[in-house]
């Protein structure tokens, strides 16, 4: 493999530094947000509203220079309003296809859980094929491409629940919740004068990316670091509290996820501690609890602190 390079790593600071200029105080976040970009995965952001979300997600398609598209979810959404449509054009006798908003490089799907279950169906294919059928015709989508949907907590009204096959295809989800005291009180003085985010301007572009995506799948990952991931998802499966375990899948994920992770830390190596840093954001919004279990007021969060804490962490590992 090609060593990653002293400009692409600056490029990782560029992209965190540009972030937190529009969000502040949110750090972590940031820094699971470009390894998800990284990774060539998904995000589920689950917040109350004004938390960031969209400030956050805009920022991150122009400080990549990237195509931007939001798609507003509400009942009333169709399929074809993601995916695009065929019209037929009589002069010419044919059908020519008119792309939808999913084709893009950065993709907000805000508020997902107001779209009824049909349409975000549609979003199935674009996220693990990265492509879109319209018509039996395949388009394939910009690259990269990403994926930010943004959800409503689930008791707010006008709320669907998303299927777990979707759920399943995002790498990870987190939140951005409230800022501290100190940091709101930053956030209302730099957004009292103007916005940040309309002098935001691109610190990197496509092909860069695209480049560091590549280097990142052939980071180094020791074969008992893979085991470790591999019996902490397999443990989720037999656990008695755990109704639907973490696929195959999510195993995947933590392993492309700790991989871009390690990236942005600027080791060509992934240890122990990334797949344990990372393996609640992606593996708490797959796995289903038992009903009794859930009566009992357990969480999914504090099933998986006990399975990690049961799982055995390597200690020694072969770099070369």
């Amino acid at each position: 493999m090609e060593a990653f390079t002293k400009e692409e790593f600056a490029v990782a600071k560029l992209l965190k530094g540009n972030l937190e200029t529009c969000i502040l105080g949110k750090s972590e976040e940031i820094e699971l947000l470009l390894t998800v970009l990284l990774a060539e995965g998904h995000v589920l952001l689950e917040d109350v509203p004004g938390t960031g979300k969209t400030v956050l997600i805009k920022s991150l398609a122009k400080s990549i220079d990237g195509q931007f598209h939001r798609i507003q979810c509400n009942p009333d959404l169709l399929p074809t309003d993601i995916t695009g449509v065929s019209i037929y054009h009589p002069k010419d006798d044919s059908f020519v296809f008119r792309p939808g908003p999913v084709l893009t490089n950065i993709l907000l799907i805000d508020e997902i859980n107001r779209a009824t279950t049909k349409t975000q169906a549609a979003l199935l294919e674009a996220m693990e094929e990265k492509s879109v059928t319209v018509d039996g015709v395949s388009h394939e989508l910009p690259k990269p491409f990403m994926m930010l949907a943004t959800q409503n907590p689930i008791d707010f009204a006008g709320t669907y629940l998303l299927p777990e096959a979707q759920l399943d295809r995002f790498m990870m989800k987190f939140s951005l919740g409230y800022p501290d005291e100190a940091t709101e009180l930053n956030m209302v003085n730099a957004y009292s004068r103007n916005n940040p985010l309309l002098d935001l301007k691109p610190v990197t572009d496509m092909e860069t990316i695209l480049n560091i995506q590549e280097k990142v799948k052939h980071v180094h990952i020791d074969q008992a670091v893979s085991q470790y991931a591999i019996a902490i998802a397999r443990n989720t499966r037999q656990h008695k509290s755990i109704l639907l375990g973490a696929s195959p899948r999510a195993t995947l994920a933590l392993i492309h996820a700790a991989k871009a992770l390690a990236f942005l830390k600027e080791r060509d190596y992934v240890i122990p501690d990334d797949i344990k840093q990372l393996t609640p954001y992606v593996l708490n919004h797959r796995m289903i609890l038992q009903s009794d279990e859930r009566m009992e007021g357990n969480t999914v969060e504090t099933v998986l602190e006990t399975i990690m804490e049961q799982v055995t962490v390597p200690v020694k590992l072969r770099m070369e």
